[in-house]
Parts: structure tokens; sequence; C-alpha cells
């Protein structure tokens, strides 16, 4: 529960009223920072096995620290230096006096942060894809109980012919599992922007390891599986390209299409009194008419699926705006973006979990 103290600051009812601690915490401060943290003893375990001179006592020293985490003093050092990576190296650094000299070497910023995006996109999708197969498990069941149950079928809303309505859930179940595909498709697709250097030519790689391109190719492969993929991209600027975004985050606006469409229908049904939303023992309807049924868990999830639908645009712009081999001006945006993406998608399945699709 917030303390007084939390209530006077802005919180994101993202975070405070709809998603999960699991999800929460794959879009925290403490998640990415420890994965940074991470991905620097992964790149030092790397570099050690190919020839460079680090140490198994400094690994451990790293390893020792990687969850404690001195965030007053990233804050100050960020502070001071202006450089969010920077200011972690120098905190890491503080306490691993010892593993200081190799902490990032080599690396660029975009080592830590864009590989942390993807890992957290991956893990994201892996939280939220069974979430999603529970609702279509769920909302099958509902289609074959009421299979043969007659209902009036609408065009145009207007009364048509006969249907059932196991039949028209049915609709709904097909654009979801539509949905299922996409997504994981989306996640699979999915590859780790690896060690790449400043431009995406890995020179400072090539410099470290005294022009053994063997070396580069085998430090950027044992990275990536370090980090629990498959493949790394094979073609990168400094950043990762931006359309992953796109091709990631237009599926889950796919998806708020397909929500608000099913909830759309559910709230003209609740009028027609063929559907109705649970209604709690002491749920009031309305402050004013406390009778009042209102479809309050279809209502949210379209102004969330909305909400989803309309942050699309971001990525769309950022992706072609990006000028030679990155501009930083996608990254206030970015960081803003992809985990509001994610936690609106979640948010909606908590709402059909607690609703009409459970």
């Amino acid at each position: 529960m917030a303390g007084a103290e939390e209530m006077k600051k802005y919180r994101s009812p993202l975070v405070s009223r709809y998603a999960s601690k699991e999800m929460s915490y794959n879009f925290s401060d403490k998640k990415k920072f420890t994965t940074w943290r991470k991905l620097w003893i992964f790149l030092a375990k790397a570099e050690k096995a190919l020839g460079l001179p680090i140490t198994d006592a400094q690994i451990a020293e790293m390893e020792s620290h990687a969850e404690d985490i001195d965030f007053a003093m990233a804050a100050e050092e960020e502070r001071k230096l202006r450089h969010d990576v920077m200011a972690h190296v120098h905190t890491f650094a503080h306490c691993c006096p010892t593993a200081a000299p190799i902490i990032h070497l080599g690396a660029t910023s975009c080592y830590v942060g864009d590989n942390t995006d993807l890992i957290a996109l991956r893990d994201g999708f892996n939280i939220l894809l069974p979430k999603l197969a529970r609702v279509i498990d769920r909302l099958a069941n509902f289609a074959e109980e009421y299979a043969d149950l007659p209902t009036l079928g609408f065009t145009h809303f207007q009364p048509a012919q006969l249907t059932t309505v196991g039949k028209r859930a049915c609709l709904w179940l097909q654009d979801l599992v539509m949905d299922v595909r996409n997504l994981e498709r989306a996640r699979d697709d999915l590859r780790f922007r690896g060690v790449k250097g400043t431009t995406g030519t890995q020179a400072s790689f090539l410099q470290l390891f005294q022009g053994d391109h063997d070396k580069v190719v085998e430090l950027d492969k044992m990275v990536t599986e370090m980090a629990g993929f498959k493949k790394a991209y094979l073609v990168t600027g400094q950043t990762y390209s931006r359309k992953v975004d796109i091709d990631c985050l237009s599926r889950l606006a796919s998806l708020g299409a397909s929500v608000h469409k099913i909830c759309t229908d559910i709230r003209l049904l609740a009028n027609l009194k063929e559907i109705e939303e649970p209604f709690e023992k002491e749920q009031i309807g309305s402050s004013a008419m406390p009778y009042k049924r209102n479809p309050m868990r279809a209502e949210r999830c379209c102004s969330l699926a909305r909400h989803l639908i309309a942050l699309v645009a971001d990525p769309l712009q950022t992706a072609s705006v990006q000028w030679l081999e990155r501009t930083l001006d996608d990254s206030a945006n970015r960081s803003a973006n992809t985990d509001t993406l994610t936690l609106v998608f979640f948010s909606i399945l908590k709402g059909g979990k607690k609703g009409h699709l459970s």
C-alpha cells in the first residue's frame, strides 16, 4: 500500500491500478540496471575466455555486486556527468574497485541500453502470452457452452438473421488467436543487438583483439548466447533498427483493436440484456443511480485499447527520423513508450480476467 508521501507524487495508474507485480518489475529500474550489470559481466566473461587479461577475481567481484545497486549514488553521478550509462559504470566500479578497469570494456552505451530493451521486450512477451492464451481458453469454453443458444444477429446494428451466442463468440476468438500468432512471431523474431561497437563496425573490439576478426565474431556469439538469445542482428548502426519496435508494438496495437471490438460488442449486448458483466455484492453502479449495471470492465478495456492503438504512432515516427547510424532523439520517448504499451496490454488482459472473459 502506498504511503502518504507516495501519494504526493505522480504515479502511473497502469502500475498503481492495473499491472501485475511481475510486469511492473519487468520494466522497473531495478530490473533495468541489474540487467546492465549482468551484460557487463557477460562481456567480461567472454572477453576473458577469448584471451583478454581479465581475472576470475574481477568477474567474481562483479557477480557478487550485480544486485546491490546504490541508486542514490547513481543519481548523483548522473547529475554530474549528464550520462546515465557512465553514471552506472562509476557506481558499479565504486563497489567493484578491482574490476573497475574492465567494466564496459570496449562497449558503447547501446550495448547495455538496447540489449536491455530487447531483453525486456522478450520477457514481457513471455509474461503476456500465457495470460492471453488463458483468455482464449476461457472464451473457447464459453463459445462451446453456448454453441446452440440462438440469438438475433445484427448487421449495421439492425436486426438481421439468427446466429448463436457461441458462433458470435467465435468471431472474437478468431481475432484473438490471430493476435497470439502475431505476438509469438514478433517475440520469436527478436534478436540480440549484441556486441557491435559505436557505429556497428565493432571497431573497438577489433582493436582490443589486435585485429583478430574471428575473436570479435566469437565474442558477439558468446554474449548473445549468455543473454539467452539464439541469434543477434547481423547489421546494426549504433542501435538496433527501430523497425523492430514497430514490429513488436504494432502487434500489441492490433490486439488492442481486437479487444476494442470485443468489448464494444459486449457493451452493446449489455444494453440489450443479452450479456452482462459480473456485479459484485457491494459494487455500486453509480453514485447517483446505484441500481445501474454499467459494463465498467468492458468500458475500461475499450479505454485502454484506444490508448494502446494511439501509442503505436510513436515508434513509427521514431524509426522514420533516425539519422544515419543513430540520433539520440529516440531515447526519451522510447523509454516512456515501449513499457507503456506492454503495460497497457497487460492491464487489458487483467480487466478481462476479472470480468467477462474469465
